[in-house]
C-alpha cells in the first residue's frame, strides 16, 4: 500500500505542474504530518518556498495548487492558513477503507523496497576476556533495532560484530598468564571470566610500569601474528570463553550477530599501507605512517594525523577498519554501512570514512554513517557506575531488571488480590523487565544521555515499555470476555469511524509506514517508540470512551477489527524494536 503521506506528495506535484508548468516537476511538495490536529492531518508550506521565484502572493500560490489538486476521494477540502500554508483533513470513509485494507495482511499494509540493496550494520562489538558492561547496552540494542527495521523494510541486512579479538591487550594477558596462571593458556575455562578481567587490569598496570613486561607483552603479539602455535592456542581458548559469555547476554535479548572480528581483517593490513603509500596520501611523521586529515587541527591549527602504522611497526584501529571497509564493499557488496557506537568515536570514523574516499576504497556510491549515541547515567547524572565504583556489568543490570519487575508484579498482584502462578510471574518479569530496559534506552533521542532510572523504567504511566504492553493486552482482555476470535472477524465488515476518538485512533493506526520509513533514514528508532505511545494513548481514549462489546452490529465488528488492529500494530512495532509482548499481565 502507497502511504498516505506518499499519496498526498504525488498529488501536490500533479498539482504543482498542473498549475505552474513541467518545471516544477523536481520541486519538492514539502508535505509533512502536522503536529497539531487543529491544523489537519498533513500540511505543505511549498506555496511559501514558491513565493519568491513565482514572484506571487503565497496564499495566491496555496489557492491555485488547491484547485488543480484531485484528492476529493481523500481529503475534505483543503483549507489555506496563515501565510500560505495548506492544510488537509483526511476523510473518514477514506481512512476506513485503507484500514478494511489492510485488516487481512500480516505486514498491515506496509510495503516493502523494492531493491534488496545489502546494508551492514556494525554494532555491539564487545571485547575479547572482558565482561560486556553498561557502555555495550546501547549499541547492542540500537543496533539490533536499527537491523530489524531495515530487514522489516525488506534490505538484506548483515548484522557485524566486529569484536576486539587482537592486538596489545592480548599481548599483554597472555604474557602475565604465562607468568601467574600458565594452565589457563592450555585448558578451557580454567579461569572465570571475571578472573581473567582482573588478570588484564594487573596485566595492564605491568604494562604501563614494568619496561621488561611491555617488551614481553609486545613480542607475543608478534608472536601471535606470525602463527606460534602456543600464542594461537591460547588466544583461541580466550576467545571461545568471552564468545560463551557474550552469547549468554544475546540470548536474554534476542540478538543474532556474526561475529567478524578484528583479527579477521589482520592478514589485508599490509596491503592497505601498500595502497595508501600508492595514492600518494601517506606520510611519515614522528616515526610512524600517516595520513593528514583536512578540516582536522589541534590546538596550535596544525592538521591532525590518521596513523595507519605505528613507529614499531604495528597497526591500529584505522588501519583495521580501513580493511574492514574495503572487505565490506569489495566481498560483501555493501551499499550501506551503518557503525553504532558511542559519540566519543565520531572524529576517529569522520577521519577513517575521509581516508577511504580519499584513497578509492570507499566509492562514492557507497554510503557510510555513524550512529553516535551518548552516555548512561545514574541518578547522579554521572556514568552508571556500581556503589564501589566500578563498571556495571551488563549481565547484573538485567538480572536485576527481572527482579525489580517481579518485585512490583507481586505488589500488585498482592493489592489486587490477585494469584498467579510462579511460571506466570517467572515469564511476565522476564519481559517486561528487559522490556523496559530496552525501551527506556530506545525512547531516547540517541545522540542524548539519559539518566537509568528502575521505577521510572516499571512505571504503567507515561512512555514506557510496561505501558505499552498494557496497551496490547487490553484488546486480548477484550476477546477473552467477549470470547472472539479476531482472526475470524468478518474482513468485508465495513470499518465505521464516527466517533472523534475512532477516526483520531484509526488515522494514528495508519501513519506506522510513515515512521518506519522516515527511521530507515534517520536511524533514529525513538521515532517509532514516540509513535507507539501516542497510539496507546489513543487506544485508550478510544477504550474508555466507545463501548465495544455491547455496540449495535456493525459498529461493534468495526470496533473489535479497530482494538485488533491496534494490538497488531503495536505488536509489530515493539517486535521492530527487539520487544516481545505479554497476552496478559
Amino acid at each position: 500500500m502507497t502511504s498516505i503521506l506518499e499519496q498526498l506528495k504525488d498529488s501536490v506535484s500533479n498539482a504543482l505542474i498542473a498549475a505552474f508548468g513541467a518545471e516544477m516537476a523536481d520541486k519538492d511538495p514539502l508535505v509533512a504530518s502536522t503536529s497539531n490536529p487543529k491544523f489537519g492531518d498533513y500540511q505543505s508550506n511549498v506555496a511559501l518556498s514558491l513565493a519568491k521565484p513565482l514572484k506571487q502572493n503565497p496564499r495566491a500560490i496555496a489557492q491555485l495548487i488547491i484547485d488543480h489538486l484531485q484528492i476529493e476521494d481523500m481529503c475534505e477540502t483543503p483549507t489555506i492558513a496563515g501565510p500560505g500554508f495548506i492544510n488537509f483533513m483526511l476523510k473518514s470513509d477514506y481512512v476506513g477503507n485503507l484500514l478494511q485494507e489492510i485488516q487481512p495482511d500480516e505486514r498491515l499494509g506496509i510495503a516493502q523496497v523494492e531493491s534488496a540493496d545489502k546494508v551492514i550494520v556494525d554494532f555491539s562489538s564487545p571485547n575479547i576476556a572482558k565482561e560486556m558492561h553498561v557502555g555495550h547496552l546501547r549499541s547492542t540494542i540500537i543496533g539490533d533495532a536499527i537491523a530489524r527495521i531495515l530487514e522489516f523494510r525488506g534490505y538484506d541486512v548483515l548484522r557485524l560484530n566486529h569484536v576486539g579479538d587482537w592486538g596489545t591487550q592480548f599481548g599483554m594477558l597472555i604474557a602475565y598468564l604465562r607468568e601467574a596462571y600458565p594452565k589457563a593458556l592450555t585448558t578451557a575455562d580454567a579461569l572465570d571470566i571475571g578472573d581473567l578481567v582482573s588478570l588484564y587490569k594487573k596485566a595492564k598496570v605491568r604494562f604501563d610500569e614494568d619496561e621488561e613486561f611491555k617488551q614481553t607483552a609486545r613480542q607475543e603479539v608478534v608472536n601471535l601474528q606470525a602463527g606460534a602455535e602456543d600464542s594461537l592456542h591460547a588466544w583461541k581458548l580466550l576467545c571461545d570463553q568471552s564468545r560463551r559469555e557474550f552469547q549468554v547476554i544475546y540470548d536474554l535479548l534476542d540478538i543474532k550477530l556474526d561475529e567478524r572480528g578484528e583479527s579477521f581483517y589482520n592478514p589485508f593490513l599490509g596491503d592497505i599501507v601498500s595502497e595508501l603509500k600508492e595514492t600518494g596520501l601517506l606520510e611519515k611523521s614522528e616515526g610512524a605512517m600517516c595520513v593528514f586529515l583536512d578540516g582536522f587541527t589541534n590546538k596550535d591549527g596544525d592538521p591532525l594525523p590518521l596513523i595507519v602504522q605505528k613507529s614499531d611497526g604495528g597497526f591500529n584501529y584505522a588501519t583495521t577498519d580501513l580493511a574492514a571497509i574495503k572487505y565490506r564493499v569489495k566481498e560483501d557488496k555493501a551499499t550501506r554501512i551503518i557503525y553504532v557506537t558511542d559519540s566519543g568515536q565520531a572524529n576517529h570514523f569522520a577521519g577513517v570514512f575521509q581516508v577511504a574516499r580519499k584513497a578509492g576504497i570507499l566509492p562514492e556510491d557507497v554510503e557510510v554513517v555513524h550512529v553516535p549515541f551518548g552516555l548512561v547515567q545514574g541518578k547522579d547524572g554521572k556514568r552508571l557506575k556500581t556503589r564501589s565504583g566500578a563498571t556495571v556489568k551488563l549481565k547484573d543490570l538485567l538480572d536485576e531488571a527481572v527482579i525489580h519487575a517481579r518485585n512490583d508484579l507481586e505488589t500488585r498482584f498482592k493489592d489486587y488480590g490477585r494469584e498467579e502462578t510462579p511460571e506466570f510471574i517467572d515469564r511476565a518479569a522476564q519481559v517486561i523487565g528487559l522490556s523496559a530496559v530496552k525501551y527506556a534506552d530506545l525512547s531516547q533521542n540517541r545522540t542524548s544521555d539519559y539518566v537509568f532510572d528502575f521505577q521510572k523504567m516499571l512505571d504503567l504511566k507515561g512512555n514506557t515499555a510496561p505501558y505499552l504492553l498494557y496497551a496490547y493486552v487490553r484488546p486480548q482482555g477484550v476477546s477473552r470476555k467477549g470470547d472472539i476470535n479476531f482472526s475470524q472477524l468478518d474482513s468485508n465488515t465495513k470499518i465505521l469511524l464516527t466517533e472523534n476518538t475512532e477516526l483520531a485512533l484509526g488515522k494514528s493506526i495508519l501513519q506506522l509506514e510513515e515512521v518506519i520509513k522516515e527511521v530507515e533514514s534517520t536511524l533514529l528508532p525513538n521515532r517509532i517508540c514516540l509513535y507507539l505511545f501516542e497510539l496507546s494513548q489513543k487506544f485508550n481514549q478510544f477504550y474508555e470512551q466507545c463501548d465495544i462489546l455491547n455496540a449495535e452490529e456493525p459498529q461493534k465488528t468495526s470496533r473489535l477489527i479497530l482494538a485488533d488492529l491496534t494490538a497488531r500494530t503495536i505488536k509489530l512495532g515493539l517486535s521492530l524494536l527487539g520487544i516481545e509482548v505479554l497476552e496478559r499481565m
